[in-house]
């Protein structure tokens, strides 16, 4: 039996790898999961409200890009929150969760070839893993690019060679940033689209972690678009519900980009895409019509800020995240601080080299540890004065 190469050389998924590296040892005290990023805020109390109230949409096949009334709720939230006009129906696609969106949007908008040549793909590096097997799968290069702190945890991608450049088709950002917690400033934004423009190429914005921040609101991609007066299919952005109002399992998101973009999208999940059902399309066109729960769950998050700030005061290189929902903490080796952290404290946390791929340069990442501020505030405390007693003092 013959099986396809592309994807031979891929490294376990992060979660599974970790398990593998943990799992084989008893915890050395009673056990905190600091590891994924599963919100457990609350939802919202009107959910159950609203699935109830919609049964009679589990009868019925979902609309595949989106109810009229869920893309209308999605294109207010994004005027609210950008101040950037989009055209509900022809630009905006519901998705059964981003993961979908950030696969597919690289499977219909990637070309075949580039002046002649392989595509390139862009990513940070470390990266959400899908990035890498959206590129892989559709044949083009993924091209891993440093973000550290030397490059203030985001990619410089002006400092690729122009021959890179020149191919490349798609850039993916992720802003706030996962790892880091990150923000891309209105300069870097600005600085990346002219770079997008010259060398011709797409930009898809992973703003899943927009609404989870320390002091001010990220700014957005689309209206970085739109104030340096980009093409308008230069941006694509995907959004979630996951982070935004703590629903994770409601697997609900979208794509807003050009029209054009957005039809390719279409026209490839009608065949290849799994719709939200009715009653949980009405979920998700209330959550983006509500801000209550989502100011009251920031609050949450800015409180925990405090708490790590707190906690974490005197470690050298602790940068608490200006958002998002992770620490991202210098160890001498992430692995062997993780499995020490298991062995020693109860403490489940991310090697940051599983979230990486080495490169020429080396690993980002490797002298780090990702750790999850999801859970409660009190089981969240206890598990970072573990994490400090056992790796720093």
């Amino acid at each position: 039996m013959v099986f396809p190469e592309r994807f031979s050389n891929l490294p376990d998924y992060a979660f599974p790898r970790l398990r593998k590296l943990l799992d084989v040892h008893e915890p050395g005290g009673e056990p905190i999961s600091m590891t994924i990023g599963e919100p457990r805020h609350p939802f919202p109390d009107w959910v159950g409200d609203v699935i109830a109230g919609s049964l009679a949409g589990f009868g019925r096949y979902p609309a595949n890009d989106g109810t009229p009334g869920l893309q209308t709720a999605i294109a207010r939230w994004i005027a609210r929150r950008y101040g950037v006009n989009v055209s509900a129906d022809r630009q905006i696609m519901a998705l059964n969760g981003t993961r979908e969106g950030l696969f597919n949007a690289c499977m219909a908008l990637c070309p075949e070839r580039k002046g002649g040549r392989q595509p390139a793909v862009l990513m940070p590096n470390p990266f959400y893993q899908v990035y890498a097997v959206a590129a892989l799968a559709v044949g083009a290069e993924p091209v891993y690019v440093a973000a550290t702190e030397a490059t203030g945890n985001l990619p410089d991608y002006t400092a690729l060679p122009p021959d890179i450049l020149d191919r490349t088709a798609i850039a993916y950002i992720c802003s706030p940033a996962n790892p880091q917690g990150a923000v891309a400033d209105a300069a870097y934004w600005a600085t990346l689209i002219a770079l997008a423009e010259r060398h011709d190429f797409r930009i898809f914005a992973d703003e899943c972690y927009s609404e989870i921040y320390r002091n001010a609101p990220p700014p957005g991609a689309l209206a970085a678009a739109e104030a340096n007066g980009a093409h308008p299919e230069r941006v694509v952005i995907f959004h979630s519900l996951s982070k935004r109002s703590n629903m994770p399992g409601l697997r609900s998101g979208f794509v807003a980009g050009g029209p054009e973009s957005i039809a390719r999208m279409k026209q490839l999940r009608s065949y290849a895409g799994a719709p939200l059902p009715l009653p949980l399309q009405a979920v998700a066109e209330r959550a983006w019509s509500d801000e209550t729960h989502v100011d009251e769950s920031r609050a949450l998050y800015q409180e925990k800020y405090r708490i790590a700030d707190e906690v974490m005061a005197g470690v050298p290189g602790y940068r608490g995240p200006e958002a998002g929902f992770f620490l991202w903490l210098p160890v001498e080796d992430g692995e062997a601080a993780a499995l020490r952290l298991w062995r020693e404290a109860g403490v489940r946390v991310l090697p940051g080299n599983y979230l990486a791929r080495e490169t020429a340069e080396g690993t980002p990442g490797a002298d780090r540890i990702r750790v999850a501020l999801v859970a409660e505030k009190e089981e969240m405390r206890r598990g970072l004065i573990r994490l400090r007693q056992t790796i720093y003092e």
